[in-house]
């Protein structure tokens, strides 16, 4: 991503901000993972979003109309001894040269720096409790001013929450970042497509994991959440994330996986037989599950509400499961009593973005929000028949158990409708077994 990017983010919220006026982004702390060996660093996606920079101990702050810069990062100097260690910093001048910085001070200097800034403002942009330490710390600053009001320190006087404007520019996908996420769109589906082709039955969950790791990586991507490979009856757990079994002959493989890149997500599922070859009743099922998402699809244009790509695919996976035997009475008053959710208990989908789960709100006021151009979202009905289902009292056929499909796509709205970014990983029943057919006569 290119600094005139996060340059152009900046001067937007600051617009949007108003003169009086300052926000304040620590960065994301080190994880530790075990004794002295941390996590792989993350930078906090709204601090990247706005900065770019990928350090950690620092400290962004943003003051409309300030003579001296407006934008001013507090960071980590240089240290020939710890660069040594612990890999390259960017200093206070690759700060300024680099990331664009106006001012930029060490980070040990911020309690003395800060409270002299924050001081000539009247409103301070903060999200609260993200960070429980760097609150401690900002209500300090605050305290230390209010301390010194008979000296004749201002103090600010309200605290806005910065989150509420930040997360509402992240919901609409520039040109830059549609672009970032088609290309995490793209590698993940070559992953997919890959897992399809390698898979059969006496493999580990974990050695398809394996592909998507070795992928991703291949491509300069890291794994943006953690991937869920569920065979057989795994499947029916949503967050299953053991991929320890093996995966057996006649059953199916859901994955559920997809890559982050330049800090941006694709998240993709695709459910298929592990032995390449759906039985009567998955393909019943998966079909079922195939229409609800087409039917959802097609409701994400301009202009449809939230909701609708929801309501269209409880409404196809109800009359499904009515068609199937699993449920039993009128199509209205099941959806009406939401009896689907024995066999589907989650949404259709959630906004896509530098997080897997991205912000923004779903809802303004009591209404359903609006979709609009830019916006992307996930698409991703299911079925989920657990050994041992039952609807009320009656035991759910034996054939059905065991069983889980889900299928997702990432789906970007359009001006005329949407795109779907993931479209390159096969999901019609025949194209996957055609797939896996030719990807077995070539083994």
């Amino acid at each position: 991503m290119k600094q005139t990017e996060f340059a152009r983010r900046r001067k937007r919220l600051m617009q949007m901000m108003g003169k009086a006026s300052v926000a304040v982004l620590p960065a994301a702390r080190v994880a530790m993972r075990n004794r002295d060996a941390d996590y792989p660093y993350r930078q906090d996606s709204d601090f990247h979003y706005l900065t770019g920079f990928d350090e950690p101990e620092a400290v962004a702050v943003l003051i409309p109309g300030r003579p001296h810069g407006e934008y001013i990062l507090f960071c980590r100097e240089r240290d020939p001894l710890m660069e040594t260690w612990h890999g390259r910093r960017a200093g206070l001048e690759g700060a300024r040269e680099h990331y664009g910085a106006d001012d930029a001070f060490p980070i040990g200097d911020i309690d003395d720096i800060l409270p002299g800034l924050l001081e000539s403002c009247e409103r301070v942009y903060y999200a609260m409790g993200v960070d429980d330490a760097f609150d401690a710390q900002v209500t300090g600053w605050i305290r230390r001013l209010k301390e010194q009001a008979r000296a004749g320190v201002h103090t600010p006087s309200e605290f806005v929450a910065l989150d509420h404007l930040l997360h509402d520019m992240r919901l609409y996908k520039s040109r830059s970042e549609i672009t970032a996420m088609r290309r995490a769109a793209r590698i993940s589906a070559q992953a997919h497509v890959r897992a399809m082709q390698v898979c059969r039955p006496g493999m580990m969950e974990y050695e398809i994991e394996a592909e998507f790791l070795y992928h991703f990586k291949r491509h300069g991507c890291v794994p943006a959440y953690g991937s869920i490979v569920g065979g057989g009856e795994n499947a029916c757990i949503l967050h299953y994330t053991e991929n320890d079994a093996e995966l057996r002959d006649g059953e199916l493989l859901l994955i559920d996986a997809g890559a982050e890149h330049d800090y941006y997500a694709a998240d993709i599922t695709r459910t298929f037989p592990i032995n390449g070859r759906f039985s009567a009743e998955q393909a019943a099922l998966y079909q079922v599950v195939l229409d609800a998402q087409k039917a959802a699809i097609a409701r994400v244009k301009p202009g449809a509400h939230w909701n609708e790509p929801h309501e269209a695919a409880v409404k196809v996976l109800t009359r499904g499961l009515l068609k199937l035997g699993l449920l039993k009475g009128q199509l209205r008053a099941l959806i009406k009593q939401e009896a689907y959710r024995g066999f589907y208990m989650h949404r259709t989908g959630h906004w896509l973005g530098m997080d897997v789960h991205d912000v923004g709100d779903y809802k303004v006021g009591n209404a359903w929000r609006e979709l609009e151009p830019g916006m992307v979202l996930t698409i991703e009905p299911g079925l989920y028949i657990a050994p041992g289902a039952r609807v009320g009292k009656r035991k759910v056929a034996k054939k059905w158990q065991g069983i889980g499909i889900r299928i997702e796509d990432d789906v970007l709205v359009t001006r005329d409708g949407c795109e779907v970014l993931t479209r390159d990983v096969p999901k019609e029943i025949a194209d996957i077994e055609a797939l896996m057919a030719e990807a077995d006569h070539h083994k």
